[in-house]
């Protein structure tokens, strides 16, 4: 299998390459050059447990790496999830289904694809004999995920943006009280768009990229998508088969590859329904889906901070199939949109997708509301996911971060406030973090200084 870029100015990679170099050099996002049908695996697919089917789709994907080698990588990705069940996926009534996504080591949905890209790192890193390093940028989670998936491993180096002041407390915790000597926090005086544009500059810079062996950990990586695609299968494969036809996915997302995720596996012959595109107050994508402009508007700070985001870097690869794999057309998009902050798809027709928005003001009464409902507790990105269920029809819920990670917000709403052990270890751990400007230069200065 070969992987190609959106931007079609990129030659062809293998799926370890992909994975190294996250970002295509024109600036583009690698996708398989073809897609499998799994239509006819489906069935000898339904009893195999989380890391078992993880192997088999990935079999597709990650061709050069032998079998065996794959399926260590993998066993070893999902060791560290508290339930056994990996992805749990709980009925709450007759039409409502919740897929936990928040078991991992960070509690939320991103440590999925993060243990598998840091142990795929691992491995390319003693295959090769060559060392790494790898820059992300984060509204919340994702730095997280990221940086526990690569803690203390050898030959590495992560180095994390993140918008100061606009993450949750214990989620700067989890990136800036490691005490590993391979991770650097790096607080930015902006927003995740700020952060998200430094990044992409730097790895516009081929000459820097190269000499660092620079890779892109956040989800413009082409592992983090397939991974996720995994647990998407997971949970269709363990719905009651009546209802498997039926069955909409509602998906909390502000990058949009957790919902693009699901999407490309329903293009790969598994007939999952539709997705709702689960938006907070930072809509961007929720106004594409019902409008046809992809406008950027300013970013606001919510309830539900690891969605806000007015950039979705994973739209592109959307964009990429809607235009009929049109890669000179998508890059005339992208640069409209770069120049101008908005573009516009005349007669676009959402098919798969629907879409929600939910402001603040909605999210505390969302949560009373599932909680007194289901006496279930959600997180505010999920509880955005409770807004809109369509009554008529079966509804599967991605909770893609664990309760306790927001509990401020959640005792103001329902008068509980969860907590996990993991959480209230870090507040007695230092905060180590480094104040830089969301600046590509002072950021570029930095890595130099720290690169392995």
């Amino acid at each position: 299998m070969r992987y190609i870029s959106t931007r079609g100015q990129t030659a062809p990679h293998s799926f370890s390459d992909a994975v190294a170099v996250g970002l295509a050099p024109d600036g583009g996002l690698f996708l398989p050059e073809h897609l499998p049908d799994l239509s006819g695996y489906l069935a000898s697919w339904e009893r195999l447990d989380y890391a078992e089917l993880c192997v088999e789709f990935l079999a597709h994907f990650a061709t050069e790496i032998p079998r065996a080698t794959l399926s260590d990588i993998v066993r070893r990705s999902y060791t560290r999830f508290e339930s056994t069940a990996i992805a749990p996926l709980v009925q709450l009534d007759a039409r409502t289904y919740v897929l936990e996504l928040f078991h991992g080591p960070t509690l939320a949905f991103k440590d999925f694809a993060l243990q598998l890209l840091g142990n795929l790192y691992e491995h390319q890193c003693r295959a090769r004999q060559e060392t790494i390093n790898v820059l992300g940028a984060t509204s919340g989670d994702t730095g997280a995920a990221a940086i526990h998936g690569l803690l203390g491993k050898p030959g590495t180096a992560i180095f994390i943006l993140y918008p100061d002041g606009r993450v949750s407390p214990l989620q700067e915790r989890q990136m800036t009280c490691t005490g590993a000597d391979n991770v650097f926090a790096l607080a930015i005086d902006g927003t995740f768009d700020a952060a998200q544009t430094a990044l992409k500059e730097i790895f516009g810079d081929q000459d820097f990229r190269t000499r660092h062996r620079l890779s892109a950990v956040n989800s413009i990586n082409l592992a983090r998508v397939l991974a996720q695609c995994v647990y998407y299968l997971h949970a269709w494969l363990r719905l009651p088969q009546e209802v498997r036809g039926e069955a909409e996915f509602v998906v909390p997302t502000g990058n949009f590859g957790n919902v693009f995720a699901g999407w490309l596996l329903a293009r790969m012959g598994v007939p999952l329904a539709g997705f709702k595109v689960a938006t907070n107050q930072n809509d961007i994508l929720h106004r594409f889906f019902t409008t046809g402009e992809y406008r950027v508007g300013e970013v606001q700070p919510s309830l539900a901070p690891s969605m806000d985001i007015q950039v979705a870097s994973n739209f592109e690869r959307l964009l990429y199939y809607q235009l009929g794999g049109d890669a000179s057309r998508l890059r005339s998009a992208m640069q409209q949109f770069k120049a101008t902050g908005a573009c516009t798809f005349e007669g676009f027709a959402g098919g798969a997708f629907t879409s929600c928005r939910t402001s603040d003001a909605e999210i505390p009464g969302i949560m009373q509301r599932v909680h007194h409902e289901f006496g279930y507790i959600v997180d505010p990105h999920t509880a955005c996911a409770f807004k809109a269920l369509n009554p008529s029809r079966v509804s599967v819920v991605l909770a893609t971060a664990h309760p306790a990670k927001f509990p401020e917000t959640i005792k103001a709403a329902i008068g509980v406030a969860p907590t996990h052990p993991s959480l209230e270890a870090l507040k007695a751990r230092p905060i180590v973090k480094y104040l830089v400007p969301a600046d590509a230069a002072a950021i570029r200065a930095f890595i130099e200084q720290r690169a392995i």
